[in-house]
């Protein structure tokens, strides 16, 4: 593609690159990534590929801007508090680069509309914050063949992952949602609004990673961060052949066993 004169300015750390150049860039200005969450995680992920000029973003979150969440939600100003998260997002990334079009999905994703939300993008980055929606997101992807960039946060810590087509994926760490009630969420036991963004900086670098095709992928491996002691931990993760979604006999085939709702809110 020809970049104008305001493209070449933009995005000249990037176009300098070897790894992305004039072709990684308009690559990334063609890309479509969909967010699940425009909350602590979604709000780095967002800003972050927004700047990078991923061209089109879909945002799905069904929630609003409390105040309790800019302390870690940096998407949002005090002056949106009370709007749709995913309106919010829209209008900071107008003000971040023309280039990008987000699509606001005000909605709860669910067993019925996420494979058809899902459809139109080619990466997705989940942010959300509980585990029904983690699951729904790693299964939808998987039967649609589709990478998922999936990250969480508590307290001091962090977790980050990719779920590509025919490797490992969520149900391969984790085989199924612990019951209600034994792992506290954010608003019960705390995160560190700093975390979200180490956390949400480390996905869109992935996300941009995958787009692009470049370094060393997240894929069959879990990175776990813990900011008190400062360290960065690599696990691998092989596929289960046990898994349930993904090994050698599965027993999900589609998304019939989740509940009709799940919260995409992070």
């Amino acid at each position: 593609m020809d970049f104008t004169e305001d493209q070449i300015q933009r995005y000249a750390r990037h176009i300098i690159l070897p790894e992305i150049g004039g072709t990684g860039q308009a690559r990334l200005l063609d890309a479509r990534v969909l967010v699940v969450g425009a909350g602590g995680l979604g709000s780095p992920v967002i800003l972050y590929l927004a700047a990078a000029g991923i061209g089109t973003i879909g945002v799905v979150d069904d929630d609003t801007v409390d105040l309790s969440n800019l302390q870690r939600q940096v998407l949002h100003v005090t002056d949106r508090v009370g709007r749709p998260k995913a309106d919010s997002a829209a209008q900071a990334v107008a003000a971040l680069n023309p280039d990008v079009r987000v699509v606001p999905i005000r909605a709860r994703l669910d067993k019925d509309n996420i494979r058809a939300i899902q459809a139109d993008y080619q990466v997705v980055a989940d942010g959300s914050d509980n585990f029904p929606t983690r699951f729904l997101v790693n299964d939808a992807c998987r039967l649609e063949g589709r990478t998922l960039i999936s990250a969480a946060i508590l307290r001091f810590d962090g977790q980050l992952s990719t779920f590509r087509p025919g490797g490992p994926c969520y149900r391969c760490i984790y085989r199924e949602p612990p019951p209600e009630g034994q792992i506290p969420s954010c608003a019960q036991a705390g995160v560190l609004g700093a975390v979200a963004g180490t956390l949400g900086a480390l996905q869109a670098t992935e996300v941009v990673k995958e787009v692009l095709g470049i370094g060393e992928s997240m894929a069959g491996r879990l990175l776990i961060y813990d900011a008190l002691a400062v360290t960065f931990r690599t696990v691998r993760v092989p596929r289960d052949p046990g898994c349930p979604l993904c090994g050698d006999h599965p027993t999900i085939t589609d998304l019939s066993a989740h509940g009709s709702t799940a919260h995409a809110c992070g």
